[in-house]
């Protein structure tokens, strides 16, 4: 069993650049092959928690937008209230 593990490396000090960039892209398929499943629920996680964050900064800047609305109709009716208020000599 020694001798095959030296024949191994031998034949690997053998090897040209392009089978030694095969062997490469084997062992980076077999590696892709074996953690599929782990690198995909991953990206599964990372989509979900990039489109909440999405989902909740939208809803948070309609909500903001619809607040402004708001309180613009408010300084509105108190403007109005001000100016129709009665007259007196601190407000005339």
């Amino acid at each position: 069993m020694a001798a095959e593990g030296v024949g191994e490396v031998a034949s690997k000090e053998q090897l040209s650049a392009a089978q030694k960039q095969l062997l490469r892209k084997r062992q980076d398929l077999d590696y892709w092959k074996k953690n599929a499943l782990k690198i995909r629920s991953r990206n599964r996680i990372t989509g979900l928690a990039i489109g909440a964050f999405v989902i909740g900064m939208f809803s948070y800047t309609i909500l903001s937008v619809k607040q402004e609305r708001i309180m613009e109709d408010i300084d509105n009716e108190a403007k109005i209230k001000y100016i129709r208020g009665p007259r007196t000599g601190t407000n005339s």
